[in-house]
C-alpha cells in the first residue's frame, strides 16, 4: 500500500517509522517555537503535513507515543484521532497533559504516532432483537475484575 504525503507548512517532517519494528509513523510538531502545555491542560499542535489515503477502505489513525505518556503524561486529547479517507487537510494533534507539571513540546519532536488500518464498509440493519450470547449485556467488569 501506498500513503501519499505532502508538506503544507515549511518546517515540516515526513513521517517515518523510528524502527523497522515500528507499527506507527512518528508524527512531528511543525511549530515555529516551543509550546508549553500547562499540567492538566490542552494544547492542539500542527505537523505540517496532510495524506491521501488509498480508498475510503482505509483510514487513518493517530495514537499517542508510550514514552511521552509515561514519562511526562502527554496523552491524546480524544482518546485515538480518526482521519478519514477523504480528508486532504493538515494533520493536527489534540495533545493533553494528564499530570500536574508542565511538559514542553519543542519544534520537530515527535508527539504522536500515525498508523494506518482496514476499515470494512458496514451496511447498517435494524433489528427487532439481537442473537444472545454467553455475556449478553454484561457491560464493565462483568467478566472478571
Amino acid at each position: 500500500m501506498t500513503l501519499k504525503i505532502t508538506k503544507v507548512r515549511e518546517g515540516a517532517r515526513i513521517p517515518e517509522r523510528a524502527t523497522a519494528g515500528s507499527a506507527g509513523l512518528d508524527l512531528c510538531a511543525c511549530i515555529d517555537e516551543p509550546v508549553t502545555v500547562a499540567g492538566r491542560g490542552s494544547a492542539v499542535v500542527g505537523t505540517g503535513i496532510a495524506i491521501a489515503l488509498p480508498g475510503p477502505e482505509y483510514a487513518a489513525f493517530v495514537f499517542a507515543r508510550s514514552g511521552l505518556g509515561i514519562k511526562h503524561g502527554i496523552g491524546l486529547l480524544n482518546g485515538v484521532g480518526v482521519i478519514d479517507s477523504d480528508y486532504r487537510g493538515e494533520i493536527r494533534v489534540g495533545l493533553v497533559n494528564q499530570f500536574d507539571e508542565p511538559y514542553t513540546i519543542e519544534p520537530g519532536e515527535r508527539i504522536a504516532q500515525l498508523i494506518v488500518l482496514p476499515v470494512p464498509a458496514v451496511t447498517v440493519e435494524t433489528a427487532d432483537a439481537l442473537d444472545d450470547t454467553a455475556r449478553g449485556a454484561g457491560g464493565f467488569g462483568s467478566s472478571g475484575r
